[in-house]
This record gives C-alpha cells, sequence and structure tokens, in this order.
C-alpha cells in the first residue's frame, strides 16, 4: 500500500507542475494562436510534448542540482521536508500573483531549498555561488543582446517576420501530400512555420527549467525515482496546458505574448536560448527574468533608433515595446508610432537620430516587476529558513 504521505507529496507537486503548465503556454503558444495559425487543443498538445522532451534530456540536470548539489547531504530532503519545500513554493508564487507581477517559479524554488539547507548546515556554497553568478550574468546578456536587435535589426526583422494572412486554409491535401491552399504565399507557410517552431523551442525550455521545480524536492528525498517523476510532471504540466492554459491562451496571457508580433518572437527566441544553455549546465533558469530584461532592452533599443521620420509617418515603424504588457498593466503604454513622432523631428525629411523615448516602456512598471521578481524568491528563503530552524531546534 503506497505511503498515504508519498501521495501528499505527488498531489502537491503535481498541483504545481499543473500551474506550471497553465502559466508557460500561453507565452509559448499565445502569439500562434492570436494569430490563428493554432488551435488551443494543438497548443496544448504541443506545449505537453516539447516540456516532456526538454525536462526528460536536459531538464533531469536541473534536477540534480536542486535535488542533490546544493545541499551537501541530500538526506536533509525527508519526505516531510520536501513537501514543506513545495508549500512554501506555492505560497511566494502566489503572493507573487496577487502582486499582479509575475514571479520566478525557478528563484522561489532555488530560495525554498537554500532556506533549507541554511536552517540545517547543509548549504553547499560553491553551488549557490555558481548559480548566483549565472543569474546576475545571463541577464544582463538578454538585455544587451536585445538593446541591440532593438536599436540596428527590429525594423528590418519586422518587415522580414510579419505574417500577411490569407483567406482560406494554410495548407491542403492532393494526390501528391500536403501543398500550400490556395491563396497562401511560401512566406505565409515559412512565417507560419517559423511561429510555431518558437513554441516549441519555448515549451522545450520550460520543461528543461521548469520540471525540477515541481519535482526536485521528491527525487531527491529518495521518495520518487527520476524518470517516473518526469513523467508525472510532466503529464501534470499537459493537464493543465490543456485546461487553464485556455484561458491565457485566448486573452494571449499578461506575459510577453501582449507584445506585437515580431517582439514577442525576438524574446521569446533569446530568453529560450539562454534557458536551454544555462539548463544544459545544470543551472535553474528564470524564463520570467530573462523575458522581462530582454522587453526592457529592446524597448530601450527601440527607443533609441536611428529612424525615418517619412517612415514614421507613414505607419512603416511599427508599435514599440512596451513592458507593462508583461505585468499586464492594461495602463502601461503600447505606442504607435505616427502618434508620438516628435514635432521637432518633423521637420527633417532624412533619418535622424530619436531621442530616448521613456514612453517605449514604463519605468515604474518595470521597477515593480523587477523588485517582485527578487522579492518573492527572498521571501520562500526567509519562510524556509525560520520554518527548518524551527524544527530542527524542536
Amino acid at each position: 500500500m503506497a505511503d498515504p504521505l508519498l501521495l501528499v507529496g505527488v498531489l502537491i507537486a503535481c498541483f504545481v507542475a499543473y500551474n506550471i503548465g497553465g502559466a508557460t503556454t500561453g507565452p509559448a503558444f499565445g502569439p500562434a494562436v492570436g494569430a490563428n495559425v493554432l488551435s488551443k487543443p494543438v497548443a496544448g498538445v504541443l506545449m505537453a510534448g516539447g516540456f516532456f522532451l526538454g525536462a526528460f534530456t536536459l531538464g533531469r540536470r536541473v534536477v540534480d542540482t536542486l535535488g542533490e548539489e546544493l545541499v551537501h547531504d541530500p538526506a536533509v530532503f525527508t519526505l516531510q521536508a520536501s513537501i514543506l519545500v513545495l508549500f512554501l513554493i506555492g505560497g511566494a508564487l502566489l503572493i507573487g500573483n496577487l502582486s499582479g507581477a509575475p514571479a520566478s517559479t525557478s528563484m522561489t524554488a532555488v530560495g525554498a531549498i537554500i532556506g533549507l539547507g541554511l536552517a540545517t548546515d547543509t548549504l553547499n556554497l560553491a553551488v549557490v555561488g555558481e548559480i548566483l553568478a549565472w543569474w546576475i550574468l545571463s541577464p544582463i546578456i538578454g538585455f544587451w543582446l536585445a538593446v541591440m536587435i532593438g536599436r540596428y535589426a527590429y525594423t528590418t526583422l519586422d518587415r522580414l517576420i510579419a505574417i500577411e494572412q490569407s483567406e482560406g486554409p494554410l495548407f491542403v491535401w492532393s494526390q501528391q501530400g500536403p501543398a500550400l491552399g490556395p491563396n497562401t504565399t511560401p512566406r505565409e507557410a515559412v512565417g507560419t512555420v517559423v511561429l510555431i517552431g518558437i513554441g516549441c523551442l519555448m515549451a522545450f525550455s520550460s520543461g528543461t527549467s521548469n520540471i525540477a521545480n515541481a519535482i526536485a524536492p521528491l527525487v531527491g528525498s529518495g521518495a520518487l525515482e527520476m524518470n517516473l517523476a518526469i513523467v508525472i510532471g510532466s503529464a501534470a504540466v499537459a493537464v493543465g496546458a490543456l485546461t487553464i492554459a485556455r484561458r491565457t491562451m485566448e486573452t494571449l496571457g499578461n506575459d510577453i505574448t501582449d507584445l506585437p508580433l515580431t517582439a514577442a518572437i525576438i524574446v521569446a527566441l533569446l530568453s529560450s536560448t539562454i534557458v536551454i544553455l544555462l539548463s544544459a549546465l545544470g543551472i535553474p533558469a528564470s524564463f520570467v527574468v530573462i523575458a522581462t530584461v530582454c522587453i526592457v532592452g529592446l524597448g530601450w533599443g527601440r527607443s533609441t533608433e536611428a529612424v525615418s521620420v517619412a517612415e514614421a509617418v507613414r505607419g512603416d515603424v511599427s508599435p514599440r515595446v512596451s513592458v507593462g504588457a508583461l505585468a499586464g498593466d492594461e495602463g502601461a503604454p503600447t505606442v504607435g508610432a505616427p502618434d508620438n513622432v516628435p514635432a521637432s523631428s518633423q521637420a527633417d525629411p532624412e533619418t535622424t537620430e530619436a531621442p530616448v523615448r521613456t514612453d517605449l516602456f514604463d519605468p515604474g512598471t518595470t521597477v515593480r516587476v523587477l523588485f517582485m521578481q527578487n522579492v518573492v524568491p527572498l521571501l520562500a528563503t526567509v519562510g524556509s529558513y525560520l520554518v527548518f530552524l524551527t524544527l530542527h531546534l524542536g
């Protein structure tokens, strides 16, 4: 007969994974669903498949880091301690959700385990230092790459990426096999495939980094074997992707999918690539934090871009990036170019160096989002430390 305490632990882990599926499917496939190139059920299936593939390959490295390497003695991960850690992760994330700012599941999970290690004097400071170093370096890399793209390449990429949808089906079946629809252009077909592929890449990156947040404590305690835990966690993610994620995809969520399509693709590619590389190193990475700084960088780069005023007046310059989209702030401005061309620039028909524009991203929202992304993991760390210190001394 199964241990009732183990069943409780598995249920809590599944609840965490269920919410991961619901929260990450929108950002991954929201652009494709919003562009009417994917249905919600198909997006959910692709999310489930991509997540499982990422979890089963690179994700196990992050599980090892959190469940075995972050503390010197994995024996501190008793079944009871693992359940408490998962409770603390869920509670801290709830605070972040109530604040309206997206919190990092990975950083929160690491914080809760660090609290356990500090309270039991088993924390591996070398591993903590390596994780913190990458947490500092990776957002900086993402930020400056986004700045460079926003300043020097965004307008060109926008023209290349833009998908002009035609009437009728995208693909049809003939006697020779699949073929383009009667009104489908090759560019539309390629753009659609790329858009879906980026969603699958994001699903894969989510699996590499997020599976550990749900199952690492149970694997570290020895209560669950790695492969079985990955299957259970991925199944719970799939349920979330096929149920509660429908609503986030319908509204395109409150994450990067509220951005213009080109900006969403750029942020997704940068963030997913960085997360996958860190996961390959066994580093638990925060997609939310990296995506946030990429959005800020893209907005800053676009705000200082050298543009042709004639192009702006014609409307050739696409809407700029708003960091308010990440936090779900409806009041944060999403700027359209023609109405925001400085009057002093309109007299010069040649390309001009646009001044830095703070209205292209909301600094107040940016500060609030970044603040909460650091405070929530800190709350998990302090709460975990106090709880386990009390239990340890008792």
